[in-house]
């Protein structure tokens, strides 16, 4: 049974919905002792970081999402939030992988923020969460803040710069696009997710 983490900051409905396409069991709670009950995770996010932790830290999520030990996946800012730091009002986040979240540089008159629309993830070689899947494939993509590359990073994407579009670290994964918004190429990283990871 996947547990969708529900804190007031997430794409819940699509997230849902794609679940639903692809007839997996699923709930949808902020109680951490229900979530416990899951085999695997996913945490979607949008919006701001800063109101992102806050009501992560109003429904006393915070610290239990640092010792998660079934499959994590995080979603967008659900994967930033994953991160030490984000430039975005200086927030602190979760902290389980080294690194901080910047902003697009908006002194490029040429270029969009935020980056929107379909863009492809270059991988880093073999990884469950893109089994069966070739590098270069294209996926949606909705932010203004990206990710370093680090050393848990398995996927990057071009846009001005070349930032992490998909990590691992330990049972910890985590996305920079919206699978459930990416189409064949989307459902199937969400299976690999459920039947792989």
């Amino acid at each position: 049974m996947i547990g969708i983490i529900n804190y007031g900051a997430g794409n819940i409905r699509s997230v849902s919905n794609a679940l639903n396409r692809l007839s997996v069991p699923h709930f949808i709670s902020s109680d951490y002792t229900k979530l416990n009950q899951a085999d695997k995770l996913i945490f979607p996010g949008v919006g701001e970081a800063r109101s992102a932790m806050d009501a992560l830290n109003r429904a006393g999520l915070t610290e239990w999402l640092k010792e998660v030990s079934v499959p994590f996946l995080g979603i967008c800012l659900g994967m930033q939030l994953l991160f030490d730091h984000t430039t975005e009002r200086a927030t602190g986040c979760l902290g389980v992988v080294s690194g901080t979240n910047e902003r697009f540089n908006n002194n490029n008159t040429q270029l969009k923020v935020p980056h929107m629309g379909w863009n492809q993830v270059r991988l880093n070689g073999d990884n469950p969460l893109f089994s069966g899947m070739r590098t270069g494939e294209y996926f949606y993509f909705v932010h203004s803040y990206y990710a370093p590359i680090v050393q848990a990073t398995i996927g990057t994407t071009e846009y001005d710069v070349q930032f992490t579009s998909a990590i691992q670290q330990k049972n910890y994964y985590g996305v920079q696009f919206h699978p459930e918004k990416s189409s064949t190429a989307g459902l199937k990283l969400l299976k690999n997710f459920i039947d792989v990871c």
